[in-house]
């Protein structure tokens, strides 16, 4: 994949929010404001302020998930989730959750972990549960994006 289709992607150093030309390849992006890489083709962990800024400015799919350090499944699920957002890069933004660190989970729905919640623009529009495999959580995302964000093969 490596291009970027969507056009705005939020630093989790600053906050600020970004716009990316779409012949930006993902290891280039940078923030405009810091100069931090914005890591778009890994998992960005976050904190909870940090979450709600990355749903408030960003556009298209982020796909969260929810985690605890001293849950075994969320430990052998870290590297599919790793390698769904290599796949992935540029067409849906992951970022982590601690559980035992946040105050969202709740707000969030979260009943046990690992969970994984699906965002377009902010809003949920699907969630799973439990260890998921990393062809298995491509196809997932895939089956959520649009005609626009779709690559043009």
């Amino acid at each position: 994949m490596g291009v970027l289709l969507s056009s705005q992607a939020v630093c989790i150093s600053c906050g600020s929010a970004n716009r990316i030309p779409a012949s930006k390849p993902v290891a280039a992006a940078r923030c405009g404001r810091c100069g931090a890489p914005l890591g778009l083709d890994a998992p960005a962990e976050v904190d909870d302020s940090q979450l709600k800024a990355v749903l408030a400015k960003s556009s298209g799919l982020v796909l969260l998930d929810v985690w605890a350090p001293w849950c075994g499944p969320c430990r052998a699920m870290a590297p599919q989730f790793a390698a769904a957002a290599r796949t992935l890069a540029g067409y849906a933004r992951f970022v982590k959750l601690n559980a035992d660190s946040s105050q969202m989970v709740s707000t969030l729905g979260v009943s046990g972990i690992p969970a994984l919640i699906l965002f377009r623009d902010g809003r949920i529009v699907d969630r799973k549960a439990g260890l998921i495999k990393a062809d298995a959580l491509v196809t997932w995302v895939r089956g959520h994006l649009t005609s626009s964000d779709k690559p043009a093969i």
